[in-house]
């Protein structure tokens, strides 16, 4: 299977968000080709969700899979710590009382 760099998946994704008025901002930018892609989804409420895109490897697919949903601080200090980890780590934050994200949509997987 082949794979679309990341610095153009995150860009096409970026993109959409604008097109469908979400607000968006690469907040970690990480490496271009190959970077692992984290979307912190907050809900201006003081909660936030984390989404992570993981692969399936019995069916051979992606799929963005919500690892995280708690107060929006413990999702930035869990980015945190990560991003100390792994400099390649793309991060995307968006702003969406609804928590909507377009991470539904399989052309995103």
């Amino acid at each position: 299977m082949s794979r679309l760099a990341t610095g153009i998946w995150v860009g096409a994704y970026m993109t959409r968000l604008g097109l469908e008025n979400i607000p968006a901002y690469v907040v970690q930018k990480g490496d271009a080709t190959a970077g692992a892609v984290w979307v912190k989804v907050a809900r201006l409420d003081g909660t936030a969700e984390l989404w992570e895109r993981q692969y399936d490897l019995m069916a051979d697919v992606r799929h963005w899979v919500r690892t995280m949903a708690e107060a929006e601080f413990e999702i930035d200090e869990r980015i945190r710590r990560e991003t100390g980890r792994d400099r390649d780590l793309w991060v995307i934050e968006l702003e969406s009382r609804d928590g909507r994200s377009l991470l539904d949509d399989p052309s995103l997987a």
